[in-house]
């Protein structure tokens, strides 16, 4: 006999449910088509925070106690406060109320208005006799927007190789392309990519957008030689053999042709800091690394036990054993206590890397960029990694980031990164979020949110199901906003949003409201709703960081030349006949270089009789970005030494060396900063942005 199966919730009580808690019923993948979420989707997202709407009486139940919840709450967990306006969850509490403010500064306050920026404490208590305790973010109506406009450099730092890198470019390259590109060229920023820390592994997963931590940066990136104990290192042979294994790393890449091996340039830079470790720090070295120890506070010693066990048992903490899978519990904190150095090494490598990081801001600045460096913040980390592990209890449970199917992709997306649950960072006041752009702010002249949509919401996909059995579950993007206009104002800081894709109703207009740029790609800006030709640059939007390509696109010289389809077809990600692709893109190259020529831009630059058609175009690709108003305007690096291939190819995973190519030329030779920094191409190129990011009008000023 058949066991009778458990009966379907019902759509309409079920739908209530999840839209009390933030998940979404029903998303729209163009704006002519609607699709329902499944009743699988919105129970397992609802599960992951903490719901039961397993069956008909769960989901009666569920529905029942948080409308009894909502009923009687006076104060949302977290309240926002923009300048000098009241909030507005205020207006909805009872007539005599009592309002007590503990500020972050130490003060006491019974009004709500002028309150100085920070995160207070608010406890508001009806006639009645309820009280309620809520958390209220004070943050500044907006950002600054940038003064003037300025153009700069965006480049991958781990393809930046000089004659001094061990194998991948460093911290020390990145000052020293900072302090030229600023003295010398006039740049105004340099973006990179995620620095922060990599789950530790044989092979590491190069992707810089899956890291174990997005709290600490990754100590591979450190200059060596920069770091002071280098230089009194008692065992001068051993030196002088990490040098010569360094130079062979990088010869390999430079000389013969190699891929970046991020595990040997690892491998060879822990043996180094190991050495450095024993050597005494001296009193002020010593004070500072304590005054970094009590900043970081527990949020460091969680990072570097982390580490310290991964070694021991391995980078992923739910293969632990049990015990050590809860970083409060009594185990971890006896396993810590015997990995004292580990944890003080680990410690002592952030500490570090983020002065090295401090200092290369610090040179770009001295250098004259009113920016500096624009860090990049990746949408999520590693399930497995360090940031899961500490701060397992605000993430959701069995659920992973991702995207719905969508007219390029029918199969929708599983990103791999555990969602912050919205329910716990309103309860907390946002901290993670908080801890984590401090921490980002204090290196940082700009930062790129990678997927900034994610502050809104995200497609949420349970563990061993497709990412179309997913659904969205939003988060209180007012809050988000809040805390990202908070820390970003304090640290004096532009924010840039990557908002390229399907973006929700609203959310580039809450993100302009508040400051926040966003980012244009010129082969994507057409006329969608007219003619679909190339948008006019006077009709771009001047809030935006534009570019004419990115890490995971082709290069300028690919796309020019129709390359970027020949490598797609030589690797099989084509979904239609070669033919058919490469007509379709010569035709949208042929209306893009109509565009210039319309506009006089495809035009020579003095160079000499060497300068090339394809440089032509790229130096007329980029003075039509200098033609919109945008506020930042980014050259690709590689693209001004002719580079071909592109670092990220979405889509492949062992057919393509992603995140592992130096930058290269025409030729596919590497080419070393030195020789960036000496190239008639590249200056051919800045000449161009310094003469156009300079120039006066009203459409470069707004």
């Amino acid at each position: 006999m058949t066991a009778p199966q458990p009966a379907e919730p019902p759509a309409e009580e079920l739908s209530r449910l999840a839209d009390l808690h933030g998940v979404a019923t029903s998303y729209s993948p163009s704006p002519d088509r609607t699709v329902t979420a499944s009743a699988t989707a919105l129970t397992a997202a609802l599960g992951a925070l903490g719901v039961d709407a397993s069956g008909p009486a769960a989901v009666r139940a569920a529905l029942a106690d948080r409308e009894r919840e909502l009923r009687g709450r006076l104060l949302p967990p977290t309240v926002v406060c923009w300048g000098t306006a009241a909030p507005a969850a205020l207006a909805a509490l009872p007539d005599g109320t009592r309002l007590r403010i503990e500020t972050e500064q130490g003060e006491t306050r019974a009004a709500a208005d002028h309150l100085p920026p920070g995160v207070h404490r608010l406890t508001a208590t009806a006639p009645d006799g309820r009280t309620a305790t809520a958390h209220l973010i004070a943050a500044p109506p907006r950002l600054p927007t940038p003064r003037g406009r300025c153009y700069g450099l965006l480049v991958q730092l781990y393809s930046l190789l000089s004659r001094r890198s061990w194998g991948m470019g460093d911290l020390g390259d990145l000052g020293e392309l900072t302090a030229w590109a600023g003295r010398v060229v006039g740049a105004g920023f340099v973006q990179v990519n995620p620095l922060h820390a990599a789950v530790p592994g044989a092979p590491t997963d190069p992707s810089p957008y899956r890291p174990s931590s997005r709290r600490f940066p990754d100590p591979v990136h450190l200059r060596v030689e920069d770091v002071p104990e280098f230089a009194h290192v008692a065992d001068p042979d051993r030196v002088r053999g990490l040098l010569e294994r360094a130079a062979r790393l990088r010869e390999a890449v430079l000389g013969k042709g190699a891929l970046i091996d991020r595990d040997a340039v690892w491998e060879l830079k822990r043996e180094a800091l190991e050495l450095i470790r024993d050597v005494p720090l001296g009193p002020g070295r010593r004070a500072a690394y304590c005054d970094f120890l009590a900043e970081e506070g527990q949020a460091l010693e969680d990072h570097a036990t982390w580490y310290a066990l991964a070694e021991v048992h391995g980078p992923d903490w739910h293969r632990w054993p049990a015990g050590l899978r809860d970083p409060r519990s009594a185990d971890t904190a006896r396993a810590r206590a015997e990995l004292m150095d580990r944890v003080d090494f680990h410690s002592r490598l952030a500490w570090l890397t983020d002065a090295q990081l401090t200092a290369a801001q610090r040179t770009a600045r001295e250098a004259g960029m009113p920016v500096g460096i624009v860090h990049d913040l990746a949408v999520g980390v590693h399930p497995g990694g360090a940031d899961a592990w500490a701060q397992q209890d605000h993430f959701a449970a069995g659920m992973s980031v991702g995207a719905p199917p969508d007219a390029f992709n029918a199969r929708g997306q599983d990103w791999g990164l555990p969602p912050w649950r919205p329910d716990r960072l309103a309860a907390s006041g946002y901290e993670p979020f908080r801890r984590l752009l401090r921490a980002l702010f204090r290196y940082a002249g700009a930062l790129r949110i990678d997927h900034v949509m994610g502050l809104f919401r995200l497609w949420w996909v349970p563990h061993d199901r497709p990412p179309t059995e997913g659904t969205y579950v939003h988060y209180d993007a007012e809050a988000m906003l809040a805390v990202l206009v908070l820390e970003a104002s304090r640290a004096g800081a532009v924010v840039v949003g990557e908002d390229l894709g399907t973006v929700e109703p609203g959310v580039r207009e809450a993100l302009r409201e508040r400051g926040v740029l966003g980012t244009s790609v010129l082969w994507f800006e057409r006329d969608w709703d007219g003619d679909r030709r190339p948008l006019p640059p006077d009709r771009w939007r001047a809030d935006c960081l534009a570019t004419a390509t990115t890490h995971d696109l082709p290069p300028t010289a690919a796309r020019l030349t129709g390359e970027h389809v020949e490598l797609r077809d030589r690797l099989g990600l084509l979904t239609r006949p070669f033919e058919e692709e490469r007509a379709e893109a010569a035709a949208d190259i042929g209306e893009w270089l109509d565009r210039l020529a319309e506009l006089g831009l495809l035009r020579g630059t003095g160079v000499g009789h060497g300068t090339t058609r394809e440089e032509i175009e790229i130096q007329a690709v980029h003075r039509f970005l200098l033609r919109t108003p945008a506020r930042m305007v980014g050259v690709w690096l590689p693209d001004g030494v002719g580079d071909r291939r592109p670092q990220n190819l979405p889509g492949t995973w062992d057919q393509y060396p992603n995140w592992r190519l130096p930058i290269a030329d025409s030729e596919g030779r590497p080419v070393t900063l030195e020789e960036l920094a000496a190239s008639p191409r590249l200056h051919a190129l800045t000449d161009v942005l310094r003469e156009g990011a300079s120039a006066d009008g009203p459409d470069r000023s707004r």
